[in-house]
């Protein structure tokens, strides 16, 4: 399964990150292209420790089985997956090519990242290679949204 900890993963997602722009259309969803960057450079925020995100009931209760179906292969996130409210942004427009640097800042920021205390807001606690692995589908499955 790929993960964003190996290197050879990371440039390839820091490659299709790149190649995204304002122009780009949604495949699904209600983001656009601006919306779905700043998305997930508040994702990494939070899966890097940066930022915390509470936990919610019902992830207390099934958060550990979903995560293992989730994770149970390479196959893709499935289209119009639910987030947390904290992690939708508003903000329909900004400057695209700092908000694309700024998420290639995070994916890069994964290099030095040691060990975790990671608690995922539905999930629960994941070890270091889980939060590679659902790192790396989450930033695909919006990339993929958006063709590239």
């Amino acid at each position: 399964m790929k993960s964003i900890f190996d290197p050879a993963v990371s440039k390839e997602l820091q490659s299709r990150i790149t190649a995204v722009n304002q122009t780009n259309p949604a495949h699904w969803g209600k983001m656009n292209a601006f919306q779905m960057v700043k998305h997930c450079t508040m994702c990494d925020d939070m899966f890097l420790g940066k930022t915390i995100v509470k936990r919610v009931l019902i992830g207390r209760l099934i958060g550990k089985l979903i995560l293992k179906k989730v994770l149970k292969d390479d196959s893709p996130f499935g289209r119009n997956s639910p987030t947390s409210p904290l992690l939708i942004t508003l903000d329909k427009s900004g400057d695209m090519e700092q908000q694309k640097q700024e998420w290639l800042n995070r994916v890069k920021q994964y290099d030095s990242m040691s060990s975790s205390n990671f608690v995922h807001p539905f999930f629960g606690k994941m070890t270091r290679e889980q939060i590679g692995f659902f790192a790396y589908k989450h930033a695909d499955h919006h990339l993929r949204q958006f063709g590239a």
